[in-house]
C-alpha cells in the first residue's frame, strides 16, 4: 500500500512540476518582456515628445527674431504731383 501511495505521490508531483514550468514560468516570463518592452516604448515616446518641444522651441525663437528684424512698418501716402 505504501508504494502505491508513493507512486500517487510522484505522478501528482510530475504533473504539479509539469504544470508550473510549462505554464506558469513562461506566463510570468512573458509578463517581465512586456514590462520591459512597454517601459521602452514609455521612454521613446518622452523622448520624441522632448524632441518636438526642443523644435516647437527653436522655431518660435526663430519667428520672433524674424519679426524683430522686419523693424516697425510705417504706413505711407502717395503724394502726387499737383502740376499734372
Amino acid at each position: 500500500m505504501s508504494l502505491l501511495k508513493i507512486l500517487l505521490w510522484g505522478i501528482v508531483i510530475y504533473y504539479i512540476y509539469k504544470f508550473l514550468f510549462g505554464v506558469v514560468v513562461p506566463v510570468g516570463k512573458a509578463a517581465g518582456e512586456m514590462k520591459s518592452k512597454i517601459n521602452e516604448i514609455k521612454k521613446e515616446q518622452e523622448e520624441f515628445i522632448k524632441q518636438q518641444q526642443q523644435q516647437q522651441q527653436q522655431t518660435q525663437a526663430t519667428q520672433n527674431n524674424n519679426s524683430n528684424n522686419q523693424g516697425e512698418y510705417i504706413e505711407f501716402e502717395e503724394i502726387k504731383d499737383k502740376h499734372q
